[in-house]
């Protein structure tokens, strides 16, 4: 993708350029690397001896909050050539098959399961895992809406990454661009839905609030769909314009520390992990893809990551997260939300974000 885009917020560089762009290993503070991040996250990861499961009354699988951990760290193994570590995730993720623990794959947090198999495919070859992978992100689309959108449609912000990266994911392994089609016009739907006039997402229609998990689902998807949709696409201008417009919103709000916060706009909410790693992956993609300032961007990621690095304990498990977190009217019910040490929707981003940094 040709560097074509040039940052409306670089009024906010003074402030942000506090630390220099650095993605050379040795570069980083002692403890601060994103390989020795790696190493503890995914560490963890392999500790646990269950699954963590997503079931309600209709939706059966293991959840996805461990399936995107599990995918940054198959990722991250690949790039790192760790076989090991990557004969340790393809044992325990063979067991899902082998044990027949349920998928439902009638709904957008079972089907994204497909992203980890799909990622594991990659480095192993092993067709079982390519199989799996396909076939969640075929059944997505097996009875689309009238227009093409899947009927798993629902118009809840974390779709955008939920349907956006498994449909990518799978144009990645296969090269079919029907797959980059269904993650353009999906995504493309979303936006022309859902996006608020200053560049970021309500958590619902009748949660008129900017939820920073929420808003890093989507900030994460359209990075996942923006890093592989060429220019010519028809969905591009959309899919580019949105992005853009949320990248530099989110400037406004980052953190003297580096952190997001709870509620992104409410200067008094408690600063939020999860958030802050889904947001510097998203801006960490653009730049690299030349579409995002360097200068600008880059500072913004770079400084996220060594405050993220503060928040991960010498077991791995990282701190200050937010709990599950559904749709409310009242601004106190997020303000108010427990933090938790330990659970995947912290995890998975901040490996994803190391991937991003170690390809500097």
């Amino acid at each position: 993708m040709t560097a074509g885009f040039k940052c409306i917020g670089t009024f906010l560089v003074s402030w942000l350029c506090l630390i220099p762009a650095i993605g050379q290993e040795d570069a980083w503070p002692a403890g601060k690397s994103p390989v020795h991040i790696t190493r503890l996250v995914t560490g963890d990861l392999l500790s646990r001896d269950e699954f963590m499961m997503y079931r309600t009354e209709q939706v059966r699988a293991v959840h996805y909050a461990e399936v995107c951990t599990a995918f940054g760290a198959a990722r991250l193994a690949g790039w790192l050539e760790d076989e090991e570590t990557l004969d340790r995730l393809s044992v325990r993720y063979l067991k899902v098959l082998d044990e027949g623990i349920e998928n439902t794959a009638n709904h957008v947090d079972a089907n994204v399961y497909g992203i980890l198999p799909l990622e594991l495919y990659r480095h192993t070859g092993n067709q079982r895992f390519l199989q799996q992978g396909m076939e969640l992100a075929d059944v997505q689309w097996e009875h689309p809406l009238p227009g093409g959108l899947t009927n798993q449609t629902r118009y809840w912000i974390d779709d955008v990454w939920m349907i956006g990266s498994l449909q990518v994911q799978a144009f990645r392994i296969t090269g079919d661009t029907t797959y980059l089609n269904r993650a353009a016009l999906e995504t493309a739907a979303y936006l022309k839905r859902l996006q608020q006039s200053n560049g970021l997402f309500h958590h619902g229609p009748d949660a008129p609030f900017f939820w920073g998990r929420g808003n890093g689902w989507v900030a994460a998807g359209l990075a996942e769909v923006i890093s592989e949709l060429p220019e010519n696409h028809p969905q591009f201008g959309i899919i580019s314009e949105g992005y853009m417009k949320m990248m530099t919103a989110l400037l406004e709000y980052q953190a003297p520390g580096g952190m997001w916060r709870q509620l992104i706009d409410v200067e008094s909410a408690w600063e939020e992990t999860s958030s802050t790693a889904m947001f510097g992956y998203a801006m960490a993609v653009g730049v690299q893809e030349g579409i995002l300032d360097p200068q600008v961007f880059g500072n913004c990621y770079n400084k996220a990551w060594l405050a993220l690095t503060e928040k991960i304990s010498p077991e791995g498990q990282a701190e200050g997260v937010c709990v599950g977190t559904g749709q409310s009217k009242q601004e106190e019910y997020y303000l108010n939300r427990p933090t938790v040490t330990g659970d995947f929707h912290g995890q998975a981003p901040i490996l994803w974000l190391a991937y991003r940094l170690m390809l500097e």
